[in-house]
């Protein structure tokens, strides 16, 4: 791995708010800046790996803390066990559209001026993956990657309104996901840049190492498709 240097920022969001987020910063100048927005459980050992892979291929990444309204500054969320997301939902709906993209604006405009460029794209997970879906809608992302973003199916009136390139990564075997809700979202998403990818043998979570729905190979094509696709866009 590249040689990078970690930190955590502070950073002030337009209603009043304060929020911490992880930053991995590569040797040298970075190419580009990527947003990396979490899954349900916090920017936690998982999601800060995954900031440090994307900085290691030259990019300056964040990690913007998301539930910052309702969990302390650092604390993440256990696992589920089971079906049991108790814990979890009340962090999920203390979070509205309004607030969530002014989350996503205090990230993208740090980058910008750390990077002294627009260049900035972003992937989440999950959670995140919508956190995807939606940033691209309100900022001038040049690509955007989801993964299994399912809660995306709750917001096809943001279709239309997508700014930059579109990769969306699902599993064939998540419920969350069926082929009639991708086939809805396509159909929301026409005239924009967009491509959809489907690993049939992968179910939700499918590229989180620390879960038992991980699936090495289709986490490892997807990582790879999303690095191919931020080179293409990010320049």
């Amino acid at each position: 791995m590249a040689k990078l240097s970690e930190s955590t920022i502070q950073l002030k969001v337009s209603d009043g708010t304060q929020m911490q987020a992880f930053v991995a910063r590569p040797e040298g100048h970075p190419k580009a800046g990527v947003l990396v927005f979490q899954e349900a459980f916090g920017v936690n050992g998982h999601i800060k790996k995954v900031t440090q892979r994307i900085a290691a291929e030259g990019y300056l990444a964040v990690a913007p803390e998301l539930f910052h309204r309702t969990l302390a500054p650092g604390g993440t969320l256990a696992y589920p066990t089971g079906n049991d997301w108790s814990h979890i939902v009340p962090h999920i709906n203390g979070i509205t559209r309004e607030a969530a993209l002014a989350d996503y604006q205090a990230a993208f405009y740090w980058l910008k001026e750390e990077l002294k460029s627009g260049v900035i794209g972003c992937v989440g997970f999950c959670m995140g993956g919508s956190a995807s879906f939606t940033a691209n809608s309100g900022l001038p992302l040049k690509a955007a990657v989801s993964y299994y973003g399912s809660r995306i199916m709750q917001n096809f009136d943001l279709a239309q309104e997508q700014k930059g390139p579109l990769l969306l990564l699902w599993g064939g075997k998540d419920q969350s996901s069926p082929p009639e809700k991708l086939a809805e979202l396509a159909n929301a998403l026409k005239g924009k840049d967009y491509i959809q990818a489907v690993f049939s043998e992968a179910a939700h979570a499918f590229n989180c190492d620390e879960r038992a729905a991980y699936h090495a190979a289709s986490a490892a094509v997807a990582w790879e498709t999303t690095l191919a696709f931020f080179k293409t866009h990010l320049k």
